[in-house]
């Protein structure tokens, strides 16, 4: 198993300039820390917001969240890990709320497995979030989710999902399948799928002013 019951040391956090009115929360893939994605952040952050980038659970040497079993639709998964990292990330917002920041103001985001926890959560908590941006990534558990809408608190959430057409570790497939699925069960016109030409399993420039664009409206 991936170790779950191992502590992570405490997020990469980049504060707001002024006082904070927004947040987000961005979650790291594989073999990766919170530290890379709040070095790239810090360098578009807007002055309410701020960013959190929790690391995973150390385990030989490596960050990870939940097993990856299979890269395939019909692999198995690791739906204890999966869960149980829903609920860390569930427990993270509830902190920010403590601290102040209304949930509807608060963005979820990751990159790879990182975006994958990131949709997974916000469609399965009862937090109402402002939205996610699920970068190089794919719906964990697809088949426990209805066939059509849901009805949680966040059935209107704007999402946006990038994705490269030439990623070789999580096929640009992944990214179809799931916006397809979050398509019908979710409002699709808050949908929004973005494909970059010639991206491998990575994000690129245009990709981080996309990030920005969005949270300029968080001032």
């Amino acid at each position: 198993m991936c170790g779950n019951n191992m502590s992570a040391p405490l997020p990469a956090i980049v504060p707001a300039a002024r006082k904070a009115t927004a947040a987000v929360i961005f979650l790291h893939g594989l073999g990766d820390t919170g530290h890379g994605w709040s070095e790239a952040l810090a360098g578009i952050k807007s002055p309410h917001v701020k960013y959190i980038c929790p690391h995973a659970n150390a385990v030989v040497d490596i960050f990870v969240r939940f097993d990856i079993i299979g890269l395939s639709p019909d692999s198995q998964e690791d739906e204890v890990g999966i869960k149980q990292a829903a609920e860390n990330v569930k427990a993270l917002i509830d902190q920010e709320v403590k601290n102040g920041i209304p949930s509807n103001r608060i963005i979820l985001g990751g990159f790879s497995q990182g975006g994958a926890l990131s949709l997974y959560t916000a469609l399965t908590t009862q937090q109402k979030l402002a939205g996610v941006v699920a970068l190089s990534c794919w719906l964990p558990l697809r088949a426990s989710f209805p066939q059509g809408p849901i009805s949680g608190v966040n059935k209107e959430i704007a999402v946006l999902q990038c994705h490269g057409d030439c990623d070789p570790l999580v096929p640009l497939m992944f990214g179809s399948l799931t916006v397809e699925k979050l398509k019908s069960m979710l409002n699709p016109a808050n949908v929004t799928f973005r494909t970059y030409s010639g991206m491998m399993h990575s994000s690129c420039i245009e990709v981080i002013f996309l990030i920005y664009n969005v949270l300029a409206g968080y001032g």
